[in-house]
């Protein structure tokens, strides 16, 4: 589009000229002299608004300017669209009349003047007969604003205000008549800016309304008034609101425009130019010229309306009238005004074009497209040079140039490149119509490409033009002159001296081709349309080597080559023509790996034979300077090779320590003329429990290579130790692991490694299988040593099909009928290694250390150096510790999870000899299940390539060897604070020892440990107590043991229960602090194994729970007491009864005056002595007691007092606490009356 006249097919848009914002110096409006000479001067005497918020608003309205947006008419995120130039405070408007000619003589009566840029006037360039060119467009879209919007400040100043107030008006009026007395209808609007905030503003009405009736503008329309005291934002929502108004009245002016030249078109009337024409045979300007010349205007300002199905019908009328046969048809060809009326036809078919794509009729426009190119096609071969000549081939290129910058321009979505869609979907109205695929809108690289290959047929027709024609003009031949114009269609493209001259450069076209070809690689690649991209990168790569730009030949194409799909997919002549012109391209740049590479895939005979070439890799840098010969490294993934390889195994399974019969293949599909190639090494790099393998070449002297097409090799193997850095004998994995850190083992051998064009050669070993597993031959690689370079190729054998073919030298090749015969599964060599636990237990215990004894027993015919690993698994794993006998001592990892140690060394192991090792496990505190794994690695002597394991695993069960029930039961304690003692009450002095002592509340309390076995053996317990761990609530607490187990210990056979007891006493630290406390307590068991030696100590420590040591509320206790002493009693009948002494206890901790009410109830069962019914008032802090003496009527039974103690205050019955000797029930407590021969010593089942 950019070759067509600037402006011709420019996007119109309202044309918007802002004055009276900014100094900084503008370009002016009018820049051709002949124009400006006589130009109408608009001024404003009154200077520019310079303010930070007029720049601000100049900035807003400068990024409002739509010239280079893209053409998205339904674009609803403004509501205007204007094309704006800024100027200062004058402009110059082109004059509306032209003038007469220089040397015309004084006419005898007065000529009519018309505009400058009309046919009618002598000084134009359409004079006499012309139509319209784009010097029309240029008025309207950069001359001829349709709206001007001034600025002008209002002062705030009260002393002058009139003044500038009347200034302003005078400004206005001046600039409103310069603009009437034009002659043109461009419309005025003022925007006054007040540095007021839009609340004050108010106060300036009276004067804002005086300008308005003085000016005569339209304050909603032409008069604005914008305070510029706000934030940024609402000042940009004014300034768009300010376009927003004005837009409606440059709609309106090209309306206006658009009205006068259909009422100019109605009248039908051809209008008479200023001056008739008088030279040769010229003539007027047809009445359907005419008709053109209105449609055309109508159509372009209805576009600056945005009113595009005006502006297409209008168009296609214009069209239709220019192309029939009362304007184009009468024209002769070889009139410069017949290439006048193609070029408005091409205008107004891309315009038309727009208005269908502006308006998603994608599917029309490439009808329309397609109907100009037949039309054009037409006309020139009937009425111009016709055809078959480079000018029609280069309006072809350029017109499909021109659909892909629309589309580009218009910018659909669905044609982004995100979409990855190849063309635009049908209109909905078109759904149903069989369209050919050429008719939907596909993306601009379609169009791109079919202009590249229109190039390519210009330059073709270009190189054909005879030399008679490529010579210079000589202006003085006539004849010369006349049959070139006749012979050759110059249209928008040069003469044909210049498209293809003798001498000179002339027409670029390779340049041409490639531009093109690029911006169409572009599109199909962003789309991911790969071969496409790819076939044009190839066709870019043809030109640049025409051109000679063999560095951006490479960059372009070398990607294009290593990467190329073509290849898997069997494309060969592809590949090859990539191959060849890559391969002139890297000579001419020096690009010697890329020379070598490019060889060695030609030398493949799937290619088609290159006449005169040498085809022997070694010669690849002839003429090549090599200061030093480059290594070169190539693999199957970025290219083929003309030699094959396979590798199988004969069978499907070993056992490690034997071997397996192997075949490694080389084939060559060189072309037979080739030279033969000799190889330095071949590796093949294997996985798994096998040896790398390394074949060197040897030269064996008086032996004449065979020529045959196959050739069978057998090959033996040998051990060899290679520097671990050399990359030839390493595996894909690395090298090898084995038990010892030493150089790296590969299997070696030396043969002839020459191979024949065609020839198939077959190596065959015998390999030694080591390590237990899955192993296959993963790729072979194959070293080339010349005088010039060094080559390695490298060959995946996963990447090709395996033949799965035996070769046998007495009998026909055999197929190997597997799923894989790459890879092989070597079985593990039975193990002669006994690991054998001695003394295990079937439980261990929680709390003690586990020790065990293990024998590593070698039952092999051989010495055997041995390594062990250990890892133990299981929830609360202990660290441990690995001793062997007579070596070293190991620890597990105590900074991890893991617990396992490798590579404990066991040092070497005679034949039938054991080796003991001795874990010791820390103890575990809490019952568990431990896996313990041990695993033997080790090799024999005679044999220290072949790793040999023998694994076991154990299970370890860990219990906790008790488990106890306890009871916390209360007692009365002896001591209990006083408030009138001294010592409770006094403060403490600094120094006094005393101070730690605790000082408050102190209650006693029995603990009843009831403890049993689970060990599945008699364990001696030693000692056994109770530990205070914490305590909450300032309170401490000192337990004591009531009965001491023997000294030498307690025996506690399996599923037996022992008893434990315990005393407690808690003291708060302060009588203050009376609230209740808790304390956690723990009871100790210390214990052994029967069988375990006497230093053998295990503890177990069993968490008791959370006890109340203290309380807050108050208590009774009831204890019960027998009388000593007992008179002799000669019959049971006479005999008296002995006495129950009950004391009832009321503790009363609290900070409260108690009352309390007792009452007994009589009995059947005993008779006693004291209140039946009383009253206790307990003092805070305090406790008293109530004793009954109980004469018990029945003998060895447990008698129950029906005893009430009752809260006087709160009427509730408080609950009567046993202590020694009493047992309570729902129904409360029972005292045990002891039979008559249990004497005084009756009390001791009551305290059981």
């Amino acid at each position: 589009m950019d070759e067509y006249p600037p402006g011709s097919l420019d996007h119109n848009v309202p044309f918007l000229i802002v004055s009276g914002l900014g100094t900084s110096p503008t370009r002016p409006l009018l820049t051709d002299p002949d124009l400006r000479e006589r130009g109408i001067l608009v001024r404003s005497e009154l200077p520019p608004a310079d303010t930070r918020e007029a720049r601000t608003i100049l900035r807003f309205i400068q990024e409002a300017d739509a010239t280079s947006l893209p053409w998205k008419p339904r674009d609803s995120s403004k509501r205007y669209k204007f094309r704006i130039r800024t100027i200062g405070r004058e402009f110059l408007l082109p004059p509306r009349r032209a003038r007469l000619p220089d040397d015309l003589d004084a006419p005898s009566s007065a000529l009519v003047l018309h505009s400058p840029f009309s046919p009618l006037s002598p000084g134009s360039t359409l004079y006499p007969d012309g139509l319209i060119d784009a010097r029309w467009l240029y008025k309207h879209q950069d001359l001829l604003p349709s709206v001007c919007l001034c600025f002008y400040s209002l002062t705030s100043d009260p002393t002058l205000a009139t003044l500038h107030d009347n200034q302003l008006k005078t400004d206005i009026n001046s600039i409103k008549n310069a603009i009437g007395q034009s002659g043109y209808k461009s419309r005025l609007a003022v925007v006054i800016l007040s540095d007021q905030s839009p609340s004050s503003v108010s106060q300036f009405q009276e004067r804002l309304e005086n300008i308005r009736r003085s000016t005569g503008l339209d304050p909603k329309a032409s008069l604005f008034v914008l305070p510029t005291r706000r934030t940024e934002a609402e000042l940009e929502t004014a300034v768009d609101n300010v376009l927003t108004a004005i837009f409606d009245q440059a709609l309106e002016y090209y309306r206006d425009l658009g009205r006068h030249v259909r009422k100019k078109r109605g009248r039908g009337v051809v209008p008479q130019p200023t001056i008739p024409p008088t030279s040769g045979t010229s003539h007027t300007l047809s009445l359907q010229g005419w008709n053109v010349r209105y449609d055309f205007k109508s159509a372009v300002l209805a576009e600056f309306r945005q009113e595009l199905d005006v502006a297409l019908r209008s168009y296609e009328q214009a069209y239709d009238t220019l192309l029939g046969t009362d304007v184009l048809e009468t024209i002769p060809a070889w009139s410069p005004r017949f290439n006048d009326a193609r070029l408005l036809a091409d205008i107004i078919a891309i315009r038309a074009l727009k208005c269908l794509l502006l308006s998603g009729q994608s599917t029309a426009a490439v009808r329309r497209w397609q109907m100009h190119n037949d039309r054009v096609c037409d006309i020139v071969d009937r009425k111009g040079r016709g055809t078959q000549n480079y000018g029609w081939k280069a309006w072809q290129a350029r017109w499909c140039t021109v659909m892909a910058n629309l589309i580009e321009k218009v910018d659909f979505p669905e044609l982004e490149p995100s979409s990855l869609l190849f063309f635009r979907p049908p209109e909905k109205n078109l759904s149903a119509e069989r369209l050919q695929p050429w008719e939907l809108l596909h993306h601009p690289g379609y169009w791109y490409r079919a202009a590249a290959g229109h190039l390519l047929d210009r330059r073709k027709l270009a190189h054909s033009i005879p030399e008679e024609d490529r010579k210079p003009v000589d202006k003085s031949s006539r004849t010369g002159i006349s049959r070139k114009a006749y012979n050759y269609d110059t249209y928008m493209c040069p003469e044909p001296y210049e498209e293809y001259p003798l001498k000179g450069p002339g027409v670029n076209h390779a340049q041409l081709i490639f531009d093109h070809l690029t911006l169409a690689r572009t599109e199909f690649h962003k789309r991911r349309q790969k071969r496409a991209s790819v076939e044009l990168a190839l066709d870019s790569c043809k030109e640049l080597e025409k051109m000679g730009k063999w560095q951006q030949l490479l960059e372009l194409l070398a990607p294009l080559w290593r990467d190329m799909s073509f290849r898997s997919e069997g494309w060969c002549d592809i590949t090859e023509a990539v191959s060849w012109i890559l391969r002139n391209a890297a000579v001419k740049t020096g690009q010697k790996e890329l020379i070598v590479a490019i060889d060695w895939e030609l030398m493949n005979k799937g290619f088609s034979r290159r006449p005169g070439w040498h085809y022997d890799i070694s010669r690849s840098l002839d003429g090549i300077s090599v200061a030093q010969p480059p290594v070169i490294s190539l693999d199957d993934g970025h290219l083929t090779s003309f030699i094959y390889a396979d590798f199988i195994f004969k069978y499907e399974e070993g056992k490690a320590g034997q071997t397996c019969p192997a075949q490694l293949s080389l084939v060559s599909r060189a072309f037979p003329d080739a030279a033969p190639i000799t190889l330095k090494s071949l590796a093949v790099q294997v996985e798994g429990g096998l040896r790398g393998i390394n074949l060197a070449h040897e030269k064996i002297h008086n032996q004449k290579q065979a020529n045959t097409t196959l050739e069978l090799v057998k090959v033996t193997l040998k051990e060899a130790e290679v520097d671990s850095n050399d990359t030839t004998a390493d595996g894909p994995d690395g090298p090898d692991i084995s038990l010892e850190q030493g150089p790296l083992i590969i299997l070696k051998a030396m043969r002839d490694l020459t191979l024949l064009p065609g020839q198939t050669r077959v190596f065959e070993f015998d390999i030694p299988l080591r390590e237990p597993g899955d192993a296959k031959a993963t790729s072979v690689q194959l070293t080339l040593d010349s005088n010039t370079f060094s080559l390695t190729y490298s060959m995946k054998l996963d990447r090709t099909t395996s033949s799965g073919q035996w070769h046998s030298a007495s009998s026909p090749k055999r197929q190997l009928i597997r799923p894989d015969p790459r890879s092989i599964r070597i079985l593990p060599r039975p193990p002669k290694m006994e690991i054998k636990v001695l003394r295990m237990m079937e439980q261990y215990y929680t709390n003690e250390a586990i020790q065990l004894e293990i024998d590593i027993i070698n039952e092999e015919d051989s010495d055997a150096v041995t390594k062990m690993d250990v890892n133990l698994n299981g929830g609360g794993a202990p660290l441990y510790q690995v001793h062997v006998v007579g070596g070293d001592r190991q620890s597990s990892p105590s900074g991890s999870d893991d617990r396992s140690l490798f590579g404990i060394p066991l040092s070497t192991i005679s034949a039938s000899e054991s080796g003991r090792v001795s874990i010791v496990l820390d103890p575990v505190d809490g019952p568990t299940v431990l896996d313990l794994s041990i695993k033997i690695s080790y090799h024999l002597v005679v044999d220290p390539s072949t790793p040999i394991t023998q694994e076991a695993s154990y299970r370890l069960n860990i219990v906790s060897p008790f488990e106890a029930s306890y009871d916390l039961l209360p007692r009365i304690h002896t001591e209990w604070p006083s408030l009138f003692n001294a010592e409770n009450i006094q403060e403490p002095l600094d120094g006094d020892t005393s101070v730690s002592r605790s000082r408050g509340l102190a209650q006693k309390w029995a603990l009843i440990t009831r403890y049993a076995s689970f060990a599945h053996e008699d364990v001696l317990v030693s000692d056994i107590g109770i530990e205070v761990i914490t305590t909450q609530g300032n309170v401490t607490c000192i337990a004591s043991k009531i009965e001491a187990l023997p000294t030498s210990g307690q025996i506690l056979s399996p599923k037996t229960i022992e008893e434990g007891h315990f005393d407690l006493v808690s003291q708060k630290s302060s009588l203050d602090d009376r609230s209740p406390a808790t304390a956690d307590l723990a009871f100790i068991i210390k214990w052994r194994r029967v069988s375990a030696p006497d230093t053998v100590l295990n503890v177990t420590t069993l968490p008791l729970p959370r006890f109340y040591v203290t309380v807050s509320e108050p208590r009774v206790l009831a204890t019960v007491s027998y009388s000593t002493s007992r008179p002799p009693s000669p019959s049971p009948a006479t005999s008296p009864s002995q006495l129950l002494f009950l004391d009832i206890t009321i503790e009363n901790p609290s900070s409260h005056f108690l009352t309390f009410g007792l009452t007994m109830e009589p009995s059947d069962e005993f008779a006693f002595s004291g209140a039946k019914a009383t009253t206790i008032n307990v003092l805070p802090i305090a406790r008293r007691s109530v004793t009954y003496r109980l004469l018990p009527l029945v003998r060895g039974t447990w008698i129950r007092p029906t005893l009430v103690v009752r809260d006087k205050y709160f009427q509730k019955v408080l609950k009567i606490i046993p202590t020694e000797g009493i047992k309570s029930d729902k129904d409360g407590i029972l005292l045990w009356v002891p039979p008559e021969d249990e004497g005084d010593d009756g009390n001791e089942e009551a305290a059981a």
